[in-house]
């Protein structure tokens, strides 16, 4: 399904191009640890935003890094998507409705730290597993990427709470797409 040229109003497409972009670049700093690497990756504020759609718009984001930058690889693709997206729809189930719909700002805050920091712990743990599931040999890299991502979730928690914070005010429709 594709939407035509010039149908969309332009704050729906500045809002679209900005939170891929945002997704895009703050995946790109990252830090290499043995065979995996702890970075951004706002799967929370995505599930937030975008629900079941999480899981295409992740599986695009990292298709463009493995072919790009050589970040994950073509082989990796499937897992890494799960790994990223499914967390993003844990976190949309669990807390969407309170971090976008309330107009409480402190609940919606604090539910928006949430679905951040939980998608980012989720995801470490489902790479950790992983990793393990490969083989024993890959338990302790499978521990220090679950560790190395602690700093991350608080980071993603505080970034998707302003994030969601300063959608509510300026584009508020962003966040009730789904």
């Amino acid at each position: 399904m594709h939407i035509s040229e010039g149908v969309l109003a332009t704050p729906v497409l500045v809002g679209g191009a900005a939170l891929t972009a945002g997704f895009f670049v703050a995946s790109l700093i990252h830090v290499p640890i043995g065979v995996a690497s702890v970075h951004l990756v706002l799967n929370g504020l995505v599930g937030l935003i975008l629900g079941w759609l999480s899981f295409p718009a992740i599986f695009v984001g990292l298709l463009l890094q493995s072919i790009m930058f050589q970040y994950g690889g073509i082989t990796a693709l499937g897992v890494n998507t799960f790994n990223m997206a499914l967390p993003a729809l844990i976190s949309y189930f669990l807390f969407a409705h309170l971090a976008t719909r309330t107009s409480k700002s402190y609940v919606s805050s604090v539910s928006a730290f949430m679905a951040g920091s939980l998608a980012i712990f989720l995801s470490g743990i489902l790479v950790g597993i992983s990793l393990y599931l490969t083989g024993e040999a890959f338990l302790p890299a499978a521990k220090i990427v679950v560790a190395g991502h602690i700093p991350v979730m608080l980071i993603e928690g505080i970034i998707t709470a302003a994030c969601v914070t300063f959608l509510k005010k300026v584009k508020p429709e962003l966040l009730s797409m789904t």
